[in-house]
């Protein structure tokens, strides 16, 4: 291949990234990627059982926060 046959495909390349990563900045600006209507929709159409799951999740977690927490204090000894 010859110089000028890389230079053009390296510019364009370059030109069609940078075309890329402005649509990209603009529609995050412009809030093309926000779905609201999904999060409330969904509230909507959880059973109960998925709801008391997310509730067992959410416990189970902070539990083991909890005891990490405890583990971690009962292991400190200050620097000599």
């Amino acid at each position: 291949m010859s110089e000028n046959i890389v230079i053009l495909m390296i510019s364009v390349s370059t030109f069609l990234g940078a075309l890329g990563l402005i649509a990209l900045i603009w529609a995050v600006k412009t809030g093309q990627f926000d779905d609201h209507v999904k999060f409330t929709d969904a509230v909507h159409h959880d059973n109960e059982e998925d709801l008391q799951d997310a509730i067992l999740i959410s416990e189970k977690k902070k539990k083991h926060e909890q005891k990490k927490a405890e583990k971690k204090k009962q292991n400190y000894m200050p620097p000599d």
